[in-house]
């Protein structure tokens, strides 16, 4: 699973350092800045996944620090902490953008839930507003109860338990897709992101940074990082239509991606674990190298029938 980053904002050495130290428990990659100045040029230089600032600093304050945040459109969810809170200071930085504001002191199990607060509601609307998108583009089910069709439900059924690696073949307009999305809602990861790809649609020069994602400055144009289709799936079901089309480069990169699960951003070093389901599609028969490779990069592999499943 993605391991957050988390910007500790504080004047006050031993401060810092108090709050360093409860975050680095709970499992978050910790960095500190002594006032909003630092803080804030540490923002424009590298992403973070949440911010926690102290109210009341020298020089920039956190009020101060969060306006310019979001007067630069950094939208990174903010939690304003202080020992001089009043409802006014309240008021005044949660209409400037931040998300919840803590009185000192606090302890470990409030700091623990403002944060994991924080996180669940950011993954809930980047979900909503992925499945908003999708829902133009939905299916309404298999249909269809030939000989044929009936033998594809009993392979959906066969794999969609388990986490194997899966590809579908078959004619276009045959509903490979559909097929993916019923091995996905039949599974125990349902209520995850079902995350569609199109190898087929996306341009060879950036089908890697699609996939994997990107760090800000990792090429000419990358002018703020990018989450990939492996880690917006994560927790659930990424299908790779026409797989076929990838290029055979990075085919070889998505080999250890299956081996491992852990993938790398472009421009990073860090290792991503990733918990997901692979499904894949082809309009092709498997290459020869394909069946003699003994590797076996897909471990389950069904052919739909040359009939449409479309609705």
């Amino acid at each position: 699973m993605k391991t957050h980053k988390i910007l500790i904002v504080d004047d006050e050495e031993k401060m810092r350092r108090v709050l360093e130290i409860m975050l680095q428990r709970m499992g978050p990659r910790v960095a500190a800045a002594d006032d909003g100045r630092s803080a804030l040029a540490l923002l424009q230089a590298e992403p973070f996944d949440q911010v926690i600032s102290d109210l009341r600093m020298r020089d920039v304050n956190g009020a101060v620090m969060l306006e310019r945040l979001r007067a630069a459109g950094n939208e990174v969810p903010v939690i304003i902490v202080t020992a001089h809170g009043t409802i006014e200071s309240a008021v005044d930085v949660m209409k400037l953008g931040a998300c919840n504001y803590l009185l000192r002191p606090f302890d470990l199990d409030a700091l623990k839930l403002s944060i994991e607060r924080v996180f669940s509601t950011r993954a809930v609307l980047e979900q909503n507003h992925f499945l908003r998108d999708e829902l133009e583009r939905s299916w309404r089910g298999l249909i269809g109860d030939s000989p044929a069709m009936r033998h594809v439900h009993e392979r959906i059924a066969q794999v969609a338990p388990g986490k194997t690696t899966v590809l579908v073949s078959g004619e276009t307009g045959t509903g490979k897709e559909l097929v993916a999305r019923a091995i996905h809602d039949a599974s125990p990861h349902s209520q995850a992101l079902f995350v569609p790809v199109n190898c087929a649609a996306i341009p060879a020069e950036i089908v890697e940074s699609e996939l994997f994602g990107h760090e800000r400055g990792a090429f000419t144009g990358a002018v703020k990082e990018r989450v990939g289709k492996f880690e917006l799936a994560d927790g659930g079901t990424l299908f790779l239509d026409e797989i076929t089309e990838m290029p055979i480069a990075l085919q070889a990169k998505l080999l250890r991606v299956l081996q491992s699960n852990t993938i790398e951003r472009l421009g990073s070093n860090r290792s991503i674990e990733l918990d997901l389901r692979l499904v894949a599609a082809t309009n092709r028969d498997e290459p020869r190298p394909a069946r003699s490779d003994r590797r076996r990069p897909f471990a389950r592999r069904f052919v739909l029938p040359a009939e449409r499943v479309l609705n």
